[in-house]
């Protein structure tokens, strides 16, 4: 069993999952999506069969002063409905900084503007969930 990595944006979201051990987070897709996040919910069921999920850890964008904004709610309202959708455990995670240090490992890996727009959301998932995993590792 493993877990899934989600970041969500207003058109897109990235998608990683764990090892079996739940020790590495591995980038897996972008899910694109026109109006609604709800468009996102019959692919994210074939990934959820396939790696045989047993908890998300789903991004939480919080303000840098610890507050809630309008993205927050809306990752809030999204794990709510992953949470009665899937009948899984659905862990909110801090994702402050997590697209610039998405950014910084693309940039880093000398990949073109171009080419990192369309990798960016997977890869902050994965950094989303990495986190998840080293907190629980030390636990």
């Amino acid at each position: 069993m493993r877990y899934l990595g989600l970041d969500l944006g207003t058109k897109t979201l990235g998608i990683s999952v764990s090892d079996d051990t739940k020790t590495i987070a591995s980038s897996l897709t972008t899910i694109r999506f026109r109006d609604s996040s709800d468009e996102a919910i019959e692919e994210l069921k074939v990934i959820m069969n396939k790696y045989n999920i047993e908890k998300i850890i789903l991004g939480f964008p919080k303000n840098m002063n610890n507050s809630v904004g309008e993205k927050g709610e809306s990752a809030i309202a999204f794990k709510e409905k992953l949470e009665k959708i899937f009948n899984i455990c659905v862990i909110l995670e801090d994702e402050r900084l997590t697209t610039r240090i998405a950014e910084n490992v693309l940039i880093n890996a000398d990949m073109s503007r171009k080419k990192r727009k369309k990798v960016i959301d997977k890869v902050a998932s994965s950094v989303i969930l990495q986190s998840y995993l080293d907190k629980e590792g030390r636990r």
